[in-house]
């Protein structure tokens, strides 16, 4: 009787050993798990900030090892090709396709596939501004002088001032200002902070502005106005400067639309498997975004407590996130 109590208590030692070690082999400190940090970039505008933070928090959950990192918009692919950088959370449609398809046809850079967000960006204006250029939104009324006056400063007059995002988040406005012959100063801010203060001072005040608004964002929920219609958008505007209604230059019409991207490191699927499933799984809506973008740049609340927050209501769906 001693020796089988004896043989129990071995054997259940065992099992306790090879659970424990099973327990082990199915998290990211198994042999094809690397516990190298991951690194997501940082960009400069309030939602990729939080979508980062997002993944970045569920992938600690997943017990990975992870950190932030500032980054320049598109700048940031040469550190992504090289492995110095992992993670790219948000690569717009509209303004970041190019510097995309360059880097992943190296195969240095892999799409991890949509992010569920449907990106729009273009020119905007309030809407008591067509009583002052009543053909808009028309891009063709921004051609006429009394309209691109309208739409002046003390520093641009007599030419019309657009309000462009940070030279860093690209976009091609100099180029298409140039291309539609529109008598318009291309003027940018230097902050996504500073572009929308200065939005919320002139619809105070019903000043004349002329904007890069993008969505998903408050902005164009809060602020009643519109999207400026210039051409639609094709490769061959981007491509081809016969394309349009300048035989000589090219970004002869409005910005690309479409799907919000993840990209980063081809070799993020060999070192972290389970995280590069968890990316790839990774979807939110522009609703969602919307909301949360709404709570930090206007309620004034912190990055970390909305990304908290969020994960709190949404804890089954990031499970199958980071189910193994």
């Amino acid at each position: 009787m001693p020796h089988d109590i004896r043989m129990t208590r071995w054997a259940a030692s065992a099992l306790a050993l090879c659970a424990t070690a099973f327990l082990a082999s199915a998290g990211p400190s198994a042999g094809q798990e690397s516990t190298d940090p991951i690194k997501l970039t940082l960009h400069d505008w309030t939602g990729q900030l939080i979508t980062t933070e997002i993944m970045g928090e569920v992938l600690k959950k997943a017990g990975y090892s992870v950190e932030y990192v500032q980054a320049d918009y598109l700048a940031q692919f040469a550190g992504l090709e090289t492995g110095d950088l992992h993670v790219a959370m948000e690569m717009w449609e509209t303004t970041g396709r190019d510097a995309m398809d360059a880097s992943t046809a190296t195969g240095k850079t892999e799409v991890f596939g949509p992010t569920g967000m449907k990106a729009k960006e273009e020119w905007w204006y309030p809407e008591y501004m067509k009583e002052k250029c009543p053909g808009l939104p028309n891009w063709e009324a921004l051609k006429d002088e009394a309209c691109a006056e309208a739409f002046s400063t003390a520093e641009t007059a007599p030419k019309g001032r657009y309000l462009g995002g940070p030279v860093t988040w690209g976009g091609f406005d100099d180029e298409r200002v140039e291309a539609l012959d529109l008598p318009f100063e291309v003027v940018h801010a230097g902050t996504d902070a500073a572009l929308f203060a200065e939005l919320e001072s002139a619809y105070q005040r019903k000043a004349p502005i002329l904007l890069w608004i993008y969505a998903p964002h408050w902005a164009p929920a809060k602020y009643k106005g519109e999207w400026v219609a210039f051409p639609e958008y094709t490769k061959e505007c981007y491509g081809d400067p016969k394309w349009g209604s300048n035989p000589d230059m090219a970004y002869d019409c409005g910005k690309p639309h479409g799907e919000i991207w993840k990209v980063g490191w081809a070799g993020v699927k060999d070192k972290w498997p389970g995280a590069h499933k968890a990316i790839k799984a990774f979807s939110i809506d522009n609703d969602e975004m919307g909301a949360m973008i709404t709570e930090v740049d206007l309620n004034g609340k912190k990055v970390s407590d909305v990304v908290a927050e969020w994960m709190g209501k949404n804890e089954p769906r990031l499970s199958e996130w980071i189910k193994k």
